[in-house]
């Protein structure tokens, strides 16, 4: 039989067992809660990369600017309301002195006004100067501000590597002035716009790029533009890890041009090219010759298109100055190098039989 002075010292034991912790909770608050600020503890010196970047940061972030156009004759654009109808929202950066700032042309295109914010707040009207659809990409010009912010650096982007490190500054959703890091995960690829062109060598990275951030540059870590951000893969229009940038070699090479002439160039040589699919389902390689513009130098070159009557293949480009064309991007690339006016040997295969011709690059775009 149990001692029952032992089973009353067990139970006692037990029950104040139970009130301590039941009562744990509300000694804590009392006696353990910080009702007072706590010190702060010293954390020490930033991390080297952590350094470069804000210094980075610091030193581009002036240069990036938020550009607003509207689309419809409604509300009010000096405001940069971005939600309303018609009203849209990109990125720039300024290019010169002069008040040139580069941003893409899906943000501007059809613009009936257009408004530019730099980091420090200031707010003024925008004009377009000149516009590359085909490149996406578009010139606008501030003349009211007094001084512009410093211009970013310019890169070359012609000896990138994947894995660099990589920064995009820009106006997601409208958040202004957003950094987003990052690794170049490609590069060469292919990016189409309008009217059937593509932009070669396109940089795809994994830094965050969204709605909004198109036009924005994206820099090395040396703070120089490698390249324009113009696009992103994603089904909900987020970010998802797959964006792109417009090289900065082009940019370089079509933003003079928008800003002297308001148009680029088109090199060309007078052809109407068959579609790309018909020519792969009958095994050819290289670019069919539809038919050649009258008067042009394609025509005068001696250049055959299809038969009308029979559907004969006539002319297939399959190479210029040396270089092998599979596809018309190939052709329009060579085309695209060629300094105005100047010439192209264009290798021709008719029948069995090729040959080379010297050929002049003309604008066709002033045909």
């Amino acid at each position: 039989m149990p001692n029952p002075r032992l089973l009353r010292t067990a139970l006692l034991a037990l029950a104040v067992v139970v009130i301590a912790l039941a009562a744990t909770p509300y000694l804590r608050q009392h006696f353990f809660a910080a009702t007072a600020p706590r010190p702060i503890e010293p954390r020490g010196e930033l991390a080297d990369f952590e350094r470069s970047t804000i210094e980075l940061f610091e030193r581009s972030s002036p240069g990036v600017v938020q550009v607003v156009a509207q689309r419809q004759n409604s509300g009010r654009l000096d405001e940069l309301g971005t939600d309303g109808p018609g009203v849209g929202a990109g990125t720039g950066f300024v290019w010169d002195r002069a008040g040139n700032i580069v941003t893409n042309a899906h943000v501007v295109v059809g613009a009936q006004r257009i408004a530019v914010r730099t980091a420090s707040g200031r707010i003024a009207a925008a004009e377009p100067i000149g516009i590359a659809v085909n490149f996406d990409l578009a010139v606008v010009r501030v003349s009211t501000f007094g001084a512009m912010p410093l211009a970013l650096p310019i890169g070359t982007s012609s000896d990138l590597r994947v894995g660099q490190t990589v920064f995009a500054i820009g106006n997601p959703f409208g958040l202004d002035q957003s950094l987003s890091t990052g690794v170049i995960s490609a590069l060469k690829r292919r990016m189409p716009t309008a009217q059937g062109r593509e932009i070669a060598d396109v940089i795809q990275t994994d830094a965050a790029i969204n709605p909004g951030n198109s036009g924005g540059p994206l820099l090395d870590s040396a703070g120089r533009v490698i390249g324009v951000t113009t696009a992103i893969i994603s089904p909900s229009g987020s970010n998802a890890g797959i964006g792109f940038a417009i090289p900065i070699d082009t940019v370089n090479r079509v933003v003079p041009q928008l800003i002297r002439a308001g148009r680029v160039s088109t090199p060309g040589i007078g052809i109407i090219a068959a579609n790309e699919a018909a020519a792969a389902r009958i095994g050819v390689e290289g670019v069919i010759v539809m038919r050649t513009v009258p008067g042009s130098p394609a025509e005068r070159a001696g250049i055959r298109g299809v038969n009308e009557a029979d559907g004969t293949i006539g002319d297939v480009i399959v190479a210029i100055d040396g270089k092998a064309v599979r596809k018309l991007s190939d052709l329009t690339d060579q085309l695209q190098s060629v300094t105005l006016p100047g010439k192209a040997e264009i290798t021709l295969q008719r029948g069995g039989s090729q040959r080379t011709t010297s050929v002049d690059v003309v604008d066709m775009g002033r045909s």
